[in-house]
């Protein structure tokens, strides 16, 4: 997916945001990164939110770090993120950025900057760019797909202490269709189900995620954890 895109996703829902209804059973792989992520945060003096997105985890995760900077490829997240730092003004260890891990001058970031990087669903390509964490630096991060190529970049980056953790059994569950349309709407890629022009694309996708009578769908995740030497 393109910058224009998540520029055009931003404009349609602002942002990453879902006012969809929904019951999540299962451990999930969500809730176990938050909550590890947490728990690291207060030990690292740099940290990178790559791909932060809309800015509303990295704002978040602020009161559990000392410094913060979220980058993003996509300048109408970035507009969102921003504007959602100004309305809250007791953060100030926050600083979104514009970057992509695929500019041809690579990120512009210094070499060893970090200490931490952490990955919400962002860019697999974040594992090119070892340079940017201190050495016995951490990543951590948690994807729904792209595994063999998260482990292929894990490998040649050069990254040691590689631990892939895979999540399988969480399902995420609708009470009716309007709630299930909203939800896919929101996801990356995904057009807007909500419109009548794809109430067939709809009806299809809810007849391939009927799950014992409702509607639902496994939440597939895998964590990563790995090292600088």
């Amino acid at each position: 997916m393109g910058m224009d895109w998540y520029d055009m996703i931003a404009k349609r829902n602002g942002g990453y945001k879902s006012n969809a209804i929904y019951t999540i059973e299962g451990e999930s792989g969500e809730e176990e990164f938050e909550k590890r992520l947490i728990e690291m945060l207060p030990s690292y003096e740099s940290v990178l939110d790559a791909g932060c997105g809309d800015g509303e985890f990295t704002l978040k995760m602020a009161k559990y770090a000392k410094k913060i900077i979220g980058f993003d490829n996509s300048n109408e997240l970035l507009k969102i993120a921003s504007l959602s730092l100004q309305e809250i003004n007791e953060i100030n260890n926050v600083k979104f950025i514009y970057a992509h891990t695929k500019d041809k001058d690579g990120l512009p970031f210094e070499d060893e900057q970090f200490d931490l990087i952490y990955n919400r669903r962002g860019p697999t390509s974040i594992y090119n760019y070892i340079r940017i964490l201190r050495s016995g630096g951490r990543i951590f991060s948690i994807h729904p797909a792209c595994l063999e190529k998260a482990k292929e970049r894990l490998i040649k980056g050069g990254f040691i202490n590689i631990k892939i953790e895979i999540f399988d059994k969480a399902y995420i569950y609708f009470p009716n269709e309007i709630e299930y349309a909203k939800w896919l709407t929101a996801i990356p890629g995904n057009p807007d189900y909500t419109i009548e022009e794809n109430k067939d694309k709809l009806e299809k996708k809810i007849k391939e995620n009927i799950i014992d009578g409702r509607i639902g769908e496994q939440l597939w995740r895998y964590l990563v954890t790995a090292t600088k030497a």
